[in-house]
């Protein structure tokens, strides 16, 4: 926030109002109405009841299905966050992140004089709470890329072979870290706080009502990718992918209601509380 001194009675210059705000980062996809294909108006009008104005909210639409630098990920998403903080005159900004969202959003946070917009988005930006990030990529986007004939029917299914399922293959992801992006280990400190949420397991026995938040169904298929991945995982992504860059927030059952998982599909829902808890960090 811009301040100015005042000398006797005379104000040398007005005082600018800015603001705090929330910018909404959708996964790996094409969106063009992310609030309800995406995230949820549930999830999204919880939220956002934390701002001191709860109208200073934004949801990005980008194309998150090509490779995070390109004009139509990061390029995209800065144009349209540029656009909210000049128009609300945001000055303290939270990036909710989720999955590959992360990492566009790691893109433009390692590498400011990549395009102008950047340093502006930077110097707004107090926090990212990135849900379920693919910092350290996933064995799914390496099985749907070079794995057998049902494994790349089951990427078909699911809808993911695109650029950025191949940038999230674990090799891909180990390289960018190690020299395009910054906040993993080993590497330089992101420039502003990068908090992760980890989701740990997917419940989806049909006797449970907990298995019915974010999608019966969802959580049938969450569960059935497991068997690509570690045992402690979201369905999607190991913990240890979700845990690689910034540091850890919480893992799922440190705080959810009841201890419950939350799912790759959940973590992106109101399910389990996981709403008030970023609602109460704004």
């Amino acid at each position: 926030m811009k301040k100015y001194l005042l000398l006797g009675v005379l104000a040398v210059a007005p005082l600018t109002h800015a603001a705090t705000g929330v910018a909404f980062v959708h996964g790996t996809g094409s969106q063009t109405d992310a609030l309800n294909d995406y995230w949820t108006t549930d999830f999204v009008n919880s939220v956002r009841q934390g701002l001191p104005n709860s109208s200073k909210f934004t949801v990005i639409n980008c194309d998150f299905e090509q490779y995070m630098w390109t004009d139509g990920a990061a390029g995209c998403l800065a144009g349209q966050l540029q656009q909210f903080i000049a128009n609300e005159s945001i000055d303290s900004l939270t990036l909710v992140t989720h999955s590959n969202g992360g990492n566009v959003v790691r893109w433009i946070l390692s590498n400011p004089t990549w395009d102008a917009r950047y340093p502006n988005i930077i110097n707004a930006t107090d926090n990212v709470i990135a849900l379920a990030p693919s910092s350290g990529g996933t064995p799914l986007a390496d099985a749907v890329v070079n794995g057998n004939a049902f494994e790349q029917l089951l990427g078909w299914i699911l809808g993911y072979a695109n650029d950025a399922v191949k940038q999230q293959q674990v090799s891909w992801m180990s390289y960018y870290n190690n020299t395009w992006l910054h906040g993993t280990s080993g590497r330089p400190s992101l420039a502003v706080n990068f908090e992760t949420v980890v989701g740990s397991d997917v419940d989806s026995a049909f006797w449970d009502g907990d298995s019915y938040c974010g999608g019966y169904s969802n959580q049938v298929a969450l569960e059935t990718t497991q068997n690509w991945l570690d045992s402690c995982s979201d369905g999607f992504l190991n913990c240890s992918s979700q845990s690689a860059a910034g540091s850890v927030w919480f893992v799922d059952k440190q705080k959810t209601r009841g201890r419950e998982p939350l799912s790759h599909q959940q973590s992106r829902r109101d399910c389990f509380h996981l709403d008030r808890f970023i609602r109460d960090r704004l």
